[in-house]
């Protein structure tokens, strides 16, 4: 089959989404959508100059842009992976170390982690990629877990006390990151980079080819793709903007510890994009959003309880909201225009 005839056979297959409101939401054609889109990144740009503690919303940017980044190789590629914190934390200890120890520039840094996160992604999904279900989650969660122990042993990791006191620098040896609303402008930059990125991949012909595997592989294969390369490299991007958003998170919050590079933080990220609506845009940004408000108005009050209470509110929302917040609220707008 001919490379043409068979890009052509891509457009027109029908594939069937489990949501079709998901699918119009990922088409981000509805202009409800971009304006509401516009409307968050108006208030996002005001949130310092209107009260909004900077140094919080930026940690939310952070997790918002690892939900995405498992969302995409979940939500728009079928993979469930228990190891994302494995890129997520390993990323964060590369960027605190050179940064604090090898006494780089910030965005050379940010450029480390990532490059270090693509390629265990790279080595995870090699190992992986070519189990399905169960076994692919089971075998990226101990891979996952030889990452956390070697974190645990390394020198360079600081072991138990992680590595603290990561200085932020000047960005390009111009801008002060020191500064929290400079810093907050350059971690929001790069999140609306990722987010509109992450929306063109999903969107262009290699996204639709990801759809399809979500929803038929065998039929992928009889197309003549190539399915695990595909899968490869959706991994690996994944892997990549996890690396990006652990490695932020250093700079904003100047330290990197073992609880980053956990599993309950694969975990964590599994429950924000479940929250959200697996397989929408701005679901993981909601849930993310839920689940780092919850953690930062509790902790204070309730201790180690605060996981109890996120674990009944995902409980609750499972059973009332099946495909998450944004999901349900696309269904019931598709629902509406159905019998309009």
């Amino acid at each position: 089959m001919s490379s043409t005839s068979t890009a052509t056979t891509v457009e027109e297959l029908p594939i069937e989404v489990p949501n079709a409101a998901i699918a119009q939401h990922g088409a981000g054609t509805s202009k409800a959508v971009r304006i509401v889109y516009l409307a968050l990144l108006a208030l996002a740009l005001a949130a310092p100059v209107i009260g909004l503690y900077p140094v919080f919303v930026m940690k939310l940017l952070c997790f918002a842009l690892f939900a995405c980044a498992f969302n995409l190789l979940l939500g728009f590629t079928g993979l469930l992976s228990f190891g994302h914190a494995a890129f997520f934390g390993f990323a964060a200890y590369v960027t605190g170390h050179t940064v604090k120890v090898m006494g780089w520039t910030p965005e050379l840094g940010l450029l480390a982690g990532v490059a270090v996160a693509a390629v265990l992604g790279l080595m995870f999904g090699l190992v992986a990629i070519r189990r399905q279900g169960i076994y692919f989650a089971m075998i990226t969660l101990a891979l996952s877990q030889m990452v956390y122990f070697i974190c645990l042993q390394a020198p360079f990791t600081g072991g138990e006390d992680g590595l603290q006191g990561v200085l932020r620098g000047k960005l390009f040896g111009v801008l002060p990151l020191i500064d929290d609303t400079v810093m907050y402008y350059f971690v929001l930059a790069i999140f609306v980079a990722c987010f509109l990125g992450i929306m063109r991949i999903v969107n262009s012909p290699f996204g639709q080819v990801l759809k399809m595997i979500r929803e038929n592989e065998p039929r992928a294969i009889s197309l003549g793709y190539e399915v695990d390369r595909y899968k490869l490299l959706a991994f690996v991007l994944s892997a990549s903007l996890a690396g990006l958003a652990g490695s932020l998170k250093t700079l904003v919050m100047k330290f990197a510890t073992l609880t980053d590079v956990h599993w309950s933080m694969s975990g964590e990220v599994i429950l924000m994009s479940l929250l959200g609506g697996v397989g929408t845009f701005f679901g993981p940004v909601l849930g993310a959003g839920i689940v780092i408000s919850l953690q930062n108005m509790l902790a204070d009050k309730v201790g180690e309880w605060v996981t109890v209470i996120i674990g009944v509110i995902f409980v609750l929302c499972v059973l009332a909201f099946r495909k998450g917040v944004v999901g349900e609220l696309l269904a019931w707008r598709e629902r509406r225009k159905a019998r309009g």
